[in-house]
């Protein structure tokens, strides 16, 4: 076989450096919803009136309830790895008196993530999840919209989730690192 029809291209993948020089240079425009996971940008869909429901009823949920033991970040950037930075919907983060001013948290600053899935299910946990878990981040609640459910995913070893569940609507949760900040589900569906 020549070398010619051996060889098979590849992806080119970006670093997070070379995501936020992109950004800088103008290549996406202000309003772009963008994540960067696994070196390849992934557009992201756009949020509707249920998603930005849910998103905020947590919010205002968390921030009542975590005080000074946690940071509620919104839709903000976590840094994975050098190749990945989502934004899920909601992350608790351990406290830190500087509010990650310096840089986005990482893995080890991660109580919960949790991503409202409307139109993105199957992103969700058929890409963001396994990332997740790659990473060891702790707890992961995927609050499925179209269903009206909650999947909680815990315990991360070797990429996946030993531990899945979806409690009844009619129940109350608190994510296992913090167990003070409880959640009503029928407030949330």
């Amino acid at each position: 076989m020549s070398a010619v029809l051996a060889f098979l291209p590849q992806r080119h993948r970006i670093t997070t450096d070379e995501y936020y020089r992109m950004g800088e240079a103008g290549i996406f425009k202000a309003d772009d919803r963008v994540e960067l996971i696994e070196g390849e940008i992934f557009d992201m869909s756009p949020i509707g009136i249920d998603h930005a429901y849910v998103v905020k009823r947590l919010n205002s949920i968390f921030m009542q309830s975590v005080g000074m033991k946690a940071i509620v970040s919104v839709q903000d950037p976590i840094h994975l790895n050098a190749r990945s930075e989502p934004q899920p919907d909601i992350a608790l983060l351990r406290y830190r008196d500087d509010f990650y001013r310096h840089a986005h948290p990482r893995p080890e600053d991660i109580i919960l993530l949790v991503e409202v899935s409307d139109t993105t299910l199957r992103y969700d946990t058929e890409v963001k999840l396994p990332l997740y878990a790659r990473h060891d981040i702790p707890e992961v609640w995927i609050l499925d919209l179209e269903h009206q459910r909650l999947e909680v995913f815990r315990r991360p070893d070797e990429g996946v989730y030993l531990e899945m569940f979806c409690p009844n609507r009619d129940e109350t949760i608190a994510p296992a690192g913090l167990t003070e900040c409880r959640v009503d589900l029928s407030n949330l569906f």
